[in-house]
């Protein structure tokens, strides 16, 4: 088979693949800064209840390897329940995402001067509203360049629910190995993809950390 044979397979197939990234990495992202927000708040909360549940929620999804997370939503849960492919990868991402973003965002929370708190309260704000108006838009500002990096691993991540037969970028190169018998060429082809997806995120991570410093 010829190059420009195989390009006319693998090509129309593989973006076809990586729509399907795109789709899964801005949804469970979405998800995942929303989760990972109110794991944050918990993890700073008064309650003792909530921090050990949300402090025990990121060490367990931390801890262990999102390969694993897949399999129980998709087989274990699915044991009981029937979870589609898309939802059962969104839904393992997501949750996996939550952890490592609820501590990007406490870190950012934490960073901030107890001053402002205490200034926000002394105006009459609660609590709440000094922590949402106050506090998480400043430390949302810091937490912008390492929630870029995550959306980048997340990007990356997203090649593991390939094997719970969603047809992403990563499943579509197997198949199309499987027809053409080029693993070099149509792995090559799928890293640079990859690559091709990631870059953007790459420089925009940059742009936005050189503009904090100037700030």
């Amino acid at each position: 088979m010829s190059y420009q044979e195989f390009l006319a397979i693998a090509l129309p197939q593989m973006l076809a693949g990586a729509w399907i990234t795109i789709k899964f990495t801005v949804v469970s992202a979405g998800f995942g800064i929303a989760i990972g927000l109110l794991i944050a708040l918990a993890r700073i909360s008064r309650s003792r209840i909530l921090r050990v549940i949300s402090t025990a929620y990121v060490e367990f999804f931390r801890g262990t390897p999102l390969l694993v997370q897949i399999f129980i939503i998709y087989f274990g849960i699915g044991k009981w329940v029937n979870v589609p492919e898309f939802m059962a990868g969104v839904l393992a991402l997501s949750i996996n995402s939550g952890a490592y973003t609820s501590e990007i965002f406490r870190a950012g929370i934490q960073s901030i001067s107890r001053g402002q708190m205490e200034a926000g309260r002394s105006l009459g704000l609660s609590y709440g509203q000094a922590m949402w108006l106050i506090v998480i838009p400043q430390a949302f500002r810091f937490c912008i360049p390492p929630l870029g990096n995550e959306l980048i691993a997340l990007l990356k991540d997203s090649s593991l629910v390939s094997i719970i037969a969603v047809t992403d970028l990563m499943r579509s190169g197997r198949e199309i190995t499987g027809l053409t018998i080029m693993p070099f060429e149509t792995y090559t082809l799928v890293a640079l993809l990859y690559l091709t997806l990631t870059l953007p995120l790459t420089m925009l991570v940059r742009y936005a950390e050189r503009k904090l410093k100037l700030a």
